[in-house]
């Protein structure tokens, strides 16, 4: 039911929000929504144009006209309201127009409000007291953050103080290393003169040594040359005399390479032959080793044939003796049992004689 009346302020208040806009858009309006209800707009139109003109400093008898006149603008907005709640093309009339945004806001806060209530009407107590121990926690939790918050903030400022003094103390090192960097440029470009001196200097003197030890190498060279040209003489003869023993040589390194040849020739064909030959033996061989694996087999089968036999006859042998002395065995205690027979007929025969005997006397 709450919800319910909640529902309805709502409409009355989006409608009340769109008044001002259908007031002054009547005219072209007023066959959509009506005859009656273009009366009670126009009506409520002309009360609120009276309403705008009177001022709230006035005497006390107007202020009591005022007030009449309030009410009858009150009335009037009821009664236009209901108008539009029972006129369903007015209600689709208005459902077409839009809000502006302090109406929409109006609007949404309430229904906003609407949804916490429902919330409320819905959560029993339990779940009441449960969300106000949470909210609570969140607020403790918020509290805690917030200190931490401050703690870090004061340490992040503490930390940048000490950036700060730590960026000034090098710059104060920074400038100090610019000063000596520009004392040890200076340094170094009087060293470089005082070093371009010294080795122009040291060039001339080195040009003028050198000069003199160009024009002994140059003595030197013709000496060494003249030595070549008369070694070269003294040694072409003895490079012709080695041409010729190379010659020489050459001439029986032929001889000798053509009689390798002629000797491997003789002995290539030897070794043909001699691989002939071998060829036939190895036939030979093969076609003896098949005989011989034969002849094996079959002396393999004959041996194997005389175990057997051999066997048989041991076997033989020994189910005989065995027989035999089984047959022993059972001579011996048929002999045996032919005796006790014979033995217990002879004590028969005496008892009975002894009975008889007996009797006779």
């Amino acid at each position: 039911r709450i919800a319910g009346v909640l529902d309805e302020c709502i409409q009355k208040v989006e409608r009340v929000c769109l008044l001002p806009a259908l007031l002054a858009d009547l005219e072209s309006r007023s066959a959509a929504l009506g005859d009656e209800l273009a009366v009670a707009l126009q009506e409520h139109r002309r009360l609120s144009e009276r309403m705008a003109v009177r001022s709230p400093n006035q005497p006390k008898t107007e202020s009591e006209e005022r007030k009449a006149l309030e009410q009858e603008f009150q009335s009037s907005l009821r009664d236009v309201l209901q108008q539009l709640q029972s006129s369903p093309a007015a209600g689709q009339a208005l459902q077409s127009w839009r809000l502006c945004e302090s109406s929409q806001q109006l609007v949404q806060g309430l229904k906003e409000l609407q949804g916490v209530l429902l919330a409320k009407l819905l959560t029993n107590p339990a779940e009441e007291r449960d969300r106000s121990r949470y909210t609570q926690e969140v607020t403790l939790r918020h509290r805690d953050n917030a200190e931490l918050v401050s703690a870090l903030e004061a340490e992040v400022a503490a930390a940048v103080r000490d950036r700060d003094t730590e960026i000034s103390k090098k710059n104060d090192i920074i400038r100090n290393l610019k000063s000596s960097l520009y004392h040890m440029e200076k340094g170094c470009e009087d060293f470089v003169l005082r070093t371009q001196s010294e080795a122009e200097r040291q060039g001339q003197s080195d040009r003028k040594s050198s000069e003199g030890r160009q024009m002994r190498l140059r003595e030197e060279l013709a000496g060494l040359r003249t030595q070549l040209n008369s070694l070269v003489a003294a040694n072409r003869d003895v490079e012709m005399g080695f041409r010729k023993r190379k010659y020489k040589v050459e001439t029986e390194i032929d001889n000798w390479i053509q009689k390798y040849d002629a000797d491997m020739s003789e002995k290539q064909s030897e070794l043909e032959e001699l691989s002939a030959s071998y060829a036939k033996e190895k036939e030979e061989l093969r076609d003896l080793e098949e005989r011989y694996t034969i002849l094996e087999v079959e002396f393999r089968q004959i041996v194997e044939e005389k175990r057997l036999a051999k066997e048989r006859k041991e076997q033989e042998e020994r189910e005989l003796a065995i027989k035999g002395s089984a047959a022993l065995v059972i001579q011996a205690y048929w002999r045996g049992h032919n005796v006790r027979k014979a033995v217990r007929t002879k004590s028969k025969g005496k008892k009975g004689k002894k009975v008889k005997d007996q009797n006779s006397k």
